[in-house]
């Protein structure tokens, strides 16, 4: 038996579940989740290892109609992980009233074989999913439908031994342990940009870009820099707040959270940048990593 590897997306709505299996089936905090819908706007890659194998995730950005050149590029990258997949988990929650059409029509073009989520099942009973995973039989055909609760996940190996059978016979695409710098970057623009969506209101979290500028390895201590950018002075005001206030506010529970992840001190410095309209200037999206 040779060694496996392959990838496998993760699609489905906002909110879907799809950070919270990704998390428990790669074993680290690998993405950052926050209760607003849209934050993940990169392929997050997820890599699960062992000696046989490798499965490469990529999360999708949940699938929305494009507002901005920044959606177009997201929504571009979905359909480009689902041309690449070796496997499409098609993620759904229980309670949703079956208005996934967006969803399905990115599938049509996709030859990738399909496993269907049903999520959330710890929120329903059995005859409701027993009438979902029925309905997503008929409806797709897939090779499986699975019903789980991705937050109560107990059986993460034998859906993970699923998953691995399902993998072509392929060498490792990545190193066997990359959970590379590229990786504690974004983990440490995560972490502030959760924290941005947990501490301000409306638009501002929509409007903001965060940049990690600097990041300097150290056996006890990391320093990091990073840029937040705005698109307006009103919005960079209100980032900072009163004599900085809301600023030392992101900072601190940021801080905390790369201590946490990071497991070493970190001395964390940001600033405030105003870039106007940076969402709809395609050279900006390119130099933030979207295009």
């Amino acid at each position: 038996m040779g060694h496996k590897a392959g990838f496998v997306s993760i699609i489905g709505k906002p909110n879907a579940g799809k950070s919270t299996l990704m998390n428990n089936l790669v074993g680290e905090k690998m993405s950052i989740i926050t209760p607003k819908a849209q934050t993940t706007r990169h392929r997050i890659l997820g890599i699960v290892n062992s000696d046989d194998y490798q499965v490469v995730f990529s999360d999708t950005p949940g699938i929305i109609k494009p507002h901005y050149a920044l959606h177009e590029s997201m929504m571009h990258q979905v359909e480009g992980s689902i041309v690449d997949a070796d496997l499409i988990l098609l993620m759904t929650d229980i309670n949703e009233k079956y208005d996934e059409g967006e969803v399905l029509e990115k599938l049509q073009g996709s030859l990738a074989p399909l496993v269907v989520l049903v999520n959330k099942i710890d929120q329903s009973d059995e005859e409701t999913v027993k009438q979902k995973v029925a309905y997503w039989q008929e409806k797709l055909n897939p090779k499986a439908v699975f019903a789980i609760s991705a937050l109560h996940m107990h059986d993460t190996k034998g859906f993970l031994d699923y998953i691995v059978e399902s993998m072509p016979e392929h060498p490792a695409y990545y190193e066997k342990d990359a959970l590379t710098d590229r990786n504690d970057r974004f983990f440490a623009s995560e972490m502030i940009r959760a924290q941005i969506f947990k501490q301000y209101k409306k638009e501002i979290p929509y409007s903001t870009e965060v940049i990690v500028t600097a990041f300097k390895e150290g056996e006890t201590l990391h320093r990091i820099s990073a840029e937040i950018i705005v698109e307006r002075d009103s919005q960079k005001n209100i980032l900072i707040g009163k004599n900085g206030d809301m600023l030392k506010i992101v900072g601190k529970y940021a801080r905390l959270d790369m201590e946490e992840f990071f497991q070493r001190k970190v001395f964390l410095e940001m600033f405030v940048k105003v870039i106007p309209d940076w969402r709809s200037k395609k050279n900006y999206l390119k130099q933030f990593g979207y295009e």
